[in-house]
């Protein structure tokens, strides 16, 4: 006797309804909402180069992916927002995002490290306040330097995962030794790796004749790259590779090239002063920079009223502890201080155009949990003259050799 497991219902046989066109459409598109979000927080993500920062190992107008997988994704830090939209509503303006839920700072496993001299997308440390009005990420600079009042001017915050993103190459990792002398770079007492495509000023001295513009554009090296002397029309000022500055060397009609440093004096001057902005202590330029041993998670320091300015941010801020000095004396939430223990590790992070990249040397240390991800390859790269075919789906680190 055959006995089902089940009866059929009447109503299973009928056949559904077919969804209406609409209610297709939006499956899908909450689909690949949900996809791409997913994709974004835990594998990849498109990035654009705005600035010359990272000229010439990364064009302005390189579009990149950049691998959360490597480092490990970061879980979102600040969950309820509009996916797609960074910090910025686009046209109407306003924050595209709720701090009514902050959740805190955690990272999954990933393949590696960061790694010394890794390009590094991550979170300006420094963006936590900007300005409305002017838009510009260097708020503290413009109350350091210019003494802007912060009551009298409109003025918002960003938790770290909505602020900008930025990309630099890491010259110290957490216990490095990081020194500029001279303009040039020392990492561990030694000198640090020469990419090909660091660029820095040289004065470039011509015999009478006037330099070949064509000729340096010829080489790479763009207009903005090159200012005459308004003294001296045979005396330039030239943003390039050390390996184009040998080739000018050779030019007939140059009679000195000298590469320009930054004089110590200028640790003192507006604009130019950098990390840790306590000029008393640190008359620190970028071409004459540190030492300064880059802090790691478990490693503890003295700190006093002489050094403190190095630290104070990254105590107050980053790891979150009240800070105060009273009667000279430092206090860590309400408790006399003279060690501090970092519980997270730093980075130290340069543009590869020296002289012209808004880097470490003038806002200070990377946290851990500002790091975004790895720089991976370029899939779409132009200029004013179309597209750079040759940069087309190149690993990032096959375009610095």
């Amino acid at each position: 006797m055959n006995i089902p497991f089940f009866k059929k219902k009447e109503e299973d046989s009928k056949p559904k309804p077919k969804k209406s066109l609409v209610r297709e459409w939006l499956d899908a598109g909450v689909f690949a909402i949900v996809a791409a979000t997913i994709i974004r927080t835990f594998f990849i993500e498109a990035y654009t180069i705005p600035t010359p920062s990272m000229e010439k190992s990364l064009l302005v107008n390189d579009y990149l992916f950049v691998s959360k997988m490597h480092y490990g994704p970061r879980l979102p830090m600040t969950p309820l927002a509009i996916p797609f939209v960074h910090n910025i509503m686009p046209i109407l303006g306003g924050k595209p995002y709720s701090t009514a839920v902050q959740w805190p700072y955690k990272r999954m496993w990933g393949f590696q490290n960061v790694e010394r001299y890794d390009d590094v997308v991550f979170n300006f440390p420094e963006g936590d306040t900007v300005f409305v009005e002017m838009n510009n990420p260097t708020y503290y600079d413009l109350v350091r330097y210019y003494n802007w009042d912060k009551n009298s001017h409109e003025y918002v915050t960003h938790p770290v995962d909505k602020t900008d993103n930025y990309i630099k190459r890491c010259v110290g990792i957490p216990g490095d030794k990081i020194e500029v002398r001279n303009g040039t770079l020392m990492v561990n007492d030694q000198p640090a790796t020469a990419f090909r495509y660091i660029q820095q000023k040289y004065q470039v001295l011509a015999n009478g004749t006037y330099l070949n513009i064509d000729q340096l554009n010829e080489m790479g090296i763009q207009n903005e790259d090159i200012e005459q002397s308004p003294q001296n029309p045979f005396l330039y000022v030239v943003n390039t590779t050390k390996e184009n500055i040998e080739l000018i060397k050779k030019f007939n009609n140059v009679s000195n090239v000298t590469q320009i440093v930054t004089p110590v004096q200028y640790g003192k001057v507006p604009g130019e002063i950098c990390f840790p902005h306590d000029t008393a202590n640190f008359s620190w330029t970028k071409d004459n920079f540190g030492p300064l041993v880059m802090p790691k998670k478990g490693a503890t320091v003295s700190i006093n009223l002489q050094n403190i300015a190095l630290y104070k941010r990254l105590i107050q801020t980053y790891e979150k502890h009240s800070f105060e000095i009273k009667d000279s004396t430092i206090l860590i939430d309400g408790k006399a201080a003279t060690t501090y223990t970092f519980a997270m590790d730093y980075y130290w992070l340069m543009g590869d155009n020296r002289h012209n990249s808004l880097d470490s040397r003038f806002w200070g240390f990377v946290p851990e949990d500002h790091v975004v991800g790895k720089a991976w390859f370029i899939w779409m790269s132009y200029d004013a003259k179309g597209i750079r075919w040759k940069r087309l789906l190149r690993s990032v680190k096959s375009l610095e050799k």
